[in-house]
């Protein structure tokens, strides 16, 4: 027992003394996140339409940091907030700076209150400003789902369109260093079953970009989820301001066996696997919705008209998912095409675990996707 308390004292005073050195999110990463570098390092893909020589190409975390920027200049109604955006690592590089150029009253951090930070943020954006809440982890949203759910997603329909409430929340979601339950839940099924919201989960650094300016030049309140495996990762992205629309998919690779519809980080894994199931002569068409709701139902239909088969992948849990939702909306509008049922890959219905070994069985990737395309394809 005593050698324990003294480790526990020792490596209490190692971490104290090495954030006063470096600052705490540079610590944090050393210290409680051990294996993430070798994660996202890995995660690097090259699906990129745009992936020749002579494209500009930044990172994803670059790209909304870029957007953020010209956001910020162009417009002085534009204002960003958040946990530990000012700090070293900056919202994981996407704010990194920002305060230095823009000031503290435009770029600035803000308590452990998200309730009224985030209702903060809503009052403003009914005065006319354009906030943009930023919350490291979407489990931090649940503090505030009376504000975003009760106020934010209901007042432009109460007062009949009159009172619009132009506000992004941006989240992080995704596996990271045994964040565990409480940390690393991805909850974006809460916010798509409420009117009034829409969300944004982009797959690449284009779509970062351009659906981030989307998302803060609309007059709806947005909710906008980024996968921390994804920061890293480098695509073609153009200087100037660009839009993505929100609620319209893409094709991601064009193939007449099977449609999979994938979410955010899941998109890149699908394409892996849709590579893997190439060499077994399986077709895969990889449709990424970029907007969950409103969702593009035509293009997914289309895909499924024509395979007649359709494998749904998401992050979050599979129990009343996303995943379930695309599924049903196929069923009610294009039962007919469908020659096999349709499957959803998603978490498990359990609270997340922590630790390396309980986080590979629990999250889904590559091997999942195939597993579920030759369920419905055999």
């Amino acid at each position: 027992m005593i050698f324990y308390l003294s480790f526990l004292f020792f490596t209490l005073l190692f971490c104290y003394s090495v954030t006063l050195l470096l600052g705490y999110s540079v610590t944090y990463k050393i210290i409680i996140m051990p294996w993430t570098k070798l994660h996202i390092e890995k995660e690097e893909p090259q699906y990129d339409d745009n992936s020749g020589q002579n494209v500009r190409k930044l990172s994803f975390a670059d790209a909304l940091k870029e957007a953020l920027e010209q956001s910020l200049a162009l417009d002085p109604r534009v204002y960003v907030m958040g946990q530990g955006i000012n700090d070293p690592g900056g919202m994981f590089g996407t704010t990194d700076g920002l305060y230095k150029k823009f000031g503290l009253d435009r770029v600035f951090d803000v308590p452990l209150a998200e309730e009224a930070t985030v209702g903060m943020a809503i009052g403003s954006a009914m005065a006319g400003m354009r906030p943009i809440s930023l919350h490291n982890r979407p489990d931090f949203l649940l503090m505030a789902m009376d504000q975003i759910v009760n106020h934010a997603a209901k007042w432009s329909y109460m007062f009949d369109g009159q009172v619009p409430i132009p506000l992004v929340i941006r989240a992080c979601i995704g596996r990271g260093w045994g964040s565990a339950a409480q940390h690393s839940q991805a909850l974006q099924n809460l916010f798509i079953h409420t009117p009034g919201l829409k969300v944004v989960m982009p797959s690449t650094a284009y779509d970062a970009k351009g659906l981030f300016l989307s998302s803060l030049a609309d007059n709806n309140p947005v909710i906008f989820m980024e996968h921390r495996w994804s920061y890293k990762h480098q695509g073609h992205v153009p200087e100037h301001m660009y839009y993505v629309p929100l609620g319209q998919a893409v094709v991601r690779r064009v193939g007449q066996d099977v449609t999979v519809v994938a979410v955010s980080h899941m998109v890149i894994e699908s394409l892996r696997a849709a590579d893997e199931l190439a060499k077994q002569g399986i077709s895969v068409e990889v449709i990424d919705p970029r907007t969950l709701n409103p969702l593009d139902e035509e293009t997914i239909l289309k895909s499924v008209a024509k395979t007649g088969r359709l494998v749904v992948v998401d992050m979050a849990w599979k129990n009343c998912g996303f995943a379930a939702e695309v599924i049903s909306r196929v069923a009610e509008k294009g039962f007919t095409y469908l020659k096999k049922p349709p499957v959803r890959v998603a978490l498990p219905d359990l609270p997340t675990p922590a630790g390396y070994s309980l986080e590979n069985a629990y999250y889904i990737g590559v091997e999942d996707v195939v597993s579920g395309v030759i369920k419905v394809t055999k």
